[in-house]
């Protein structure tokens, strides 16, 4: 046995459930099952899919998600080759933006409806849903300031939730007005919260210093008490931002999504502006943030842009849906299963099977059999340990007679089959 092991932070994806680290790795069936769904759901909004390197410039990274968050300061896989700074891309609306930007999607025209599943890596410490190397999926509308794009995007992650079965979920919305009155708003926070500076953690001292809306983000209660008089975004939001949030809150109502008013959801990053929402599952606890996204038009002016493209999106971790499916018992997918196992006794048999199979398998059935020459019984319990619907029996007898012996496992019945009916058979 190998003395290598998966590294502190990472897990492999295995045909069956598995433990590491004390957390439980859903089977890799279950990961296709909710790729799958997402899938469905983004291209049902038109949504393309967009698949960006795993390695992108770490300037990009910097830029794109800020250099004074804890991000780029402290979690980034980030190192040197040559004159080139790379780093393992902690999130993917950076690169989809790069990437919006670099091959003239605009020029397609209309609005780019970007869609993305895949891994992205971050050093942080481990912890329960929490890993080096995790999961996102996410939406990306590019080139619409419409009210209706933000409320599209919230839409959309919603309904994936709803495809696999999850509605025990809260929608948390807010608006982060332009680039003039956040600054405004910002001034008034740091003047509310600096004399209470002694009594905040390191964390949120730092951020009073170099990002303090972040710290509207505490989960620390005695922190939030603090924050229960502190000045609200909303009274110094510009009216143009206060009636784009009145028609995403329209929007939403007029589907019937419920949402609830959060004055302390913000997004750190100065190139956010006006929608910022997360939705939460109310049975994970503390680490139940599902998805999370928002407006972010002047992103594309950090990246090199000479005028604003407009964007909103959204990001989900994987690794979070699965949890909250497991919590909701939804996450048991059947094992796949196979339409015929072959039973092969004998050289003859052996040599026979190989093409039969092939031939099978180009009809469309999915085939197994025995590659180790085991005995009837070993090969039984392997057609179902595969979990396979029929079991294809062949020995000397059956190859001079061209009839196999074919057991429905799930009847308990045999059956006598000529070899040139067994595809008809199987579609019984």
């Amino acid at each position: 046995m190998s003395s290598f092991k998966s590294i502190s932070g990472t897990f492999d994806i295995l045909p069956e459930g598995h433990t590491t680290g004390g957390d439980s790795i859903a089977p890799s069936r279950v990961w296709q099952y909710v790729e799958a769904t997402i899938r469905k759901v983004m291209e049902a909004y038109g949504a393309e899919e967009i698949r960006t390197p795993i390695l992108e410039p770490t300037e990009l990274i910097a830029r794109g998600i800020g250099q004074l968050t804890d991000i780029v300061s402290k979690e980034m896989f980030a190192f040197e080759r040559g004159d080139t700074n790379y780093v393992l891309r902690p999130e993917v609306t950076a690169p989809v933006m790069r990437a919006y930007q670099q091959h003239h999607l605009d020029q397609k025209g209309g609005v780019q409806r970007l869609y993305y599943i895949g891994p992205c890596f971050r050093a942080e410490r481990p912890q329960k849903g929490r890993y080096r190397q995790f999961h996102q999926f996410g939406l990306e509308i590019i080139g619409a300031t419409d009210a209706r794009a933000d409320a599209d995007t919230i839409a959309c992650a919603v309904d994936v939730y709803r495809a696999l079965g999850l509605t025990d979920f809260t929608i948390r919305l807010n608006s982060l007005g332009d680039s003039e009155s956040r600054p405004r708003y910002k001034d008034a926070l740091i003047a509310y919260i600096t004399p209470f500076a002694d009594q905040l953690s390191e964390i949120s001292r730092n951020r009073l210093q170099t990002n303090p809306m972040r710290i509207l983000d505490t989960k620390i209660e005695k922190e939030r008490e603090l924050l229960k008089n502190a000045p609200l975004l909303s009274d110094f939001i510009d009216e143009e931002s206060r009636q784009h949030h009145e028609e995403v809150k329209g929007y939403l109502t007029s589907i019937g999504l419920k949402y609830v008013d959060d004055p302390f959801l913000v997004r750190g990053l100065d190139y956010y502006s006006r929608t910022a929402f997360e939705i939460e599952s109310d049975s994970l606890g503390a680490q139940g943030s599902l998805a999370g996204g928002g407006r972010y038009d002047l992103l594309s002016l950090e990246l090199g842009a000479k005028q604003v493209i407009p964007a909103v999106g959204f990001a989900a971790g994987m690794e979070r849906l699965i949890m909250a499916l497991d919590a909701a018992n939804l996450a048991d997918i059947p094992a796949p299963r196979l339409d015929a196992f072959i039973v092969a006794l004998g050289d003859a048999a052996l040599t026979w099977t190989f093409p039969v199979a092939q031939s099978l398998r180009a009809k469309g059935f999915k085939v197994g059999y025995d590659l180790k020459g085991r005995s009837l019984k070993a090969q039984m319990r392997e057609a179902s340990r595969q979990n396979s619907r029929y079991v294809i029996i062949v020995g000397d007898d059956e190859l001079a007679s061209g009839v196999a012996e074919v057991k429905d496992m799930d009847q308990s019945s045999q059956t006598s089959v000529p070899f040139a009916q067994l595809a008809s058979h199987l579609t019984k």
